[in-house]
């Protein structure tokens, strides 16, 4: 910001409008006061050209015919007496007129004055009459009255010619004080106006502004109270379908959206302690009991204390399962994955590798197709393994799982009890878990985190009945059969 507007900057908003307001309107009234005046003055003249028009020429009554022949005897005595100077003109004829100043313009460009009449400045536009080289001017000029005094004139010269047939123009002059002064007196009452014009703009404009800006202060006393209470149910007011109702409804949204935010954390962090509650209780109570035999000097069994110890292992698995599985979920959407090409099939391969060693008495039927998607390469693998393991787990000893990989849609069927179809809906909310599965081990996360990859990437999951009753997933990923340049 320039130094000229940084003092306008640190006014408020209502100020500053007030102020542009109070400026447009002096602006406008200072353009219509100028037009007028020069409108006037226009005017003005042109009256004053058309007098000059009207009652220049022969002097005389009217009806008096021989009065043409003696303005002309009249005139050429005057231009053989010819005098510059008005005192000294030896003619004796006065032109009659409502005139100021009357005097004979020579070809030569020399003046004849007439007594009493004055004397005028000539100009060039007047010695182009006189030479017959124009047929009139019209001209504001400068002049002195029979009394000696400087004036400046509106000049009408019109050509005219001796009796001898010598060709000289006629200047007719009347004073511009009868325009000038009332030209002045209007520019001063002009000035006036305009004045109180802007002092009653600016009050106008101050009145407006506060007007204008009582939405804002409403919208702006909400928003200190939401920040001040962090209550994001506070409503803001939005009436009408202005900008500043467009603002108010925008704040609203971002508040609803705020608090469906920081109403799914609270549930996140509410699911994730239920979860941490049960594995971190569990492993207090076997850590606790291996310390009491070592206090006390009273061994367990051996395959008693080797089942705590697995235990142990298998607590210590499932939190930094249930605590990768928060930490994928709790990455915010916006900053968004890293996206790489990844083979897919060999994601699957890996993944079917690991869920043949975490079920050694199942049959993992696995067929794979190249396929390439563009996408975060860990987090792909996680979705890919969470989908295997969620067929083991529910999986019967003995049991097949059945993979395959074709067309960018990765399908894992089990043959397990399957989904009951009222639990369809929530198969991949966080922390959702059927009645007939909160015995196993899981954390509720693993399809949620499915659902989240797929959509991430582009793709979809979705879920199914599988041949004998087991469940089918299936998740379709963008992509192509070979590796993108």
């Amino acid at each position: 910001m320039s130094r000229a507007w940084r003092p306008l900057g640190r006014l408020p908003l209502r100020g500053r409008l007030a102020l542009l307001i109070a400026t447009a309107v002096a602006v406008a009234v200072a353009a219509c006061a100028t037009l007028s005046w020069f409108l006037v003055r226009d005017q003005l003249y042109r009256e004053l050209d058309r007098r000059l028009g009207v009652l220049g020429g022969p002097p005389g009554r009217a009806g008096d015919p021989g009065r043409g022949a003696r303005w002309a005897e009249d005139l050429t005595r005057l231009a053989a007496v010819c005098s510059p100077d008005p005192t000294e003109s030896g003619s004796t004829f006065r032109f009659p007129g409502p005139y100021d100043i009357v005097q004979v313009v020579k070809a030569d460009g020399t003046r004849c004055t007439v007594p009493d009449a004055g004397a005028l400045t000539v100009t060039r536009a007047d010695r182009e009459v006189a030479a017959g080289r124009a047929a009139q001017a019209v001209h504001n000029g400068s002049g002195v009255t029979a009394g000696g005094a400087g004036t400046r004139v509106r000049v009408l010269t019109r050509p005219a010619v001796t009796l001898d047939g010598t060709r000289v123009a006629l200047s007719y002059a009347i004073r511009l004080d009868q325009v000038n002064r009332p030209l002045n007196d209007l520019a001063l009452m002009l000035s006036a106006v305009a004045a109180f014009g802007v002092l009653v703009s600016a009050g106008a404009g101050l009145m407006i502004a506060r007007a204008s800006l009582r939405p804002v202060d409403e919208l702006t006393d909400a928003v200190e109270h939401i920040a001040r209470t962090e209550d994001l149910g506070t409503p803001i007011p939005a009436h009408g379908a202005d900008e500043i109702a467009r603002l108010s409804r925008s704040f609203n949204l971002m508040t609803s959206a705020l608090a469906a935010s920081r109403e799914r954390q609270r549930q996140l962090i509410a699911d994730a302690g239920h979860e941490l509650r049960t594995p971190l209780t569990s492993l207090r109570t076997n850590i606790d009991l291996l310390l009491r035999s070592e206090q006390t000097g009273r061994e367990l069994p051996a395959g008693t204390r080797h089942r705590l110890l697995v235990s142990v292992k298998a607590q210590m698995v499932e939190l930094s399962s249930l605590v990768g599985d928060l930490l994928e979920l709790g990455r915010p959407d916006e900053r968004g994955p890293e996206q790489a090409a990844v083979a897919l099939h060999e994601v699957v391969g890996r993944a079917v590798e690991r869920a043949r060693l975490r079920g050694p008495g199942l049959r993992v039927d696995a067929a794979v197709e190249p396929w390439f998607v563009r996408g975060d390469p860990g987090s792909l693998e996680r979705a890919v393994v969470n989908l295997l393991d969620n067929a083991v787990k529910f999986s019967p000893p003995g049991g097949t799982v059945r993979v395959r990989l074709a067309g960018g849609e990765l399908v894992v069927a089990d043959e397990g009890p399957g989904i009951p179809a009222a639990d369809v809906p929530h198969v991949f909310e966080r922390f959702w878990r059927s009645p007939s599965a909160r015995s196993l081990p899981g954390s509720g996360l693993g399809l949620s985190i499915v659902a989240r990859v797929a959509r991430e990437t582009g793709g979809r999951v979705a879920v199914d009945r599988a041949d004998g009753g087991g469940a089918l997933l299936r998740l379709s990923l963008p992509g192509g059969p070979a590796e993108p340049s």
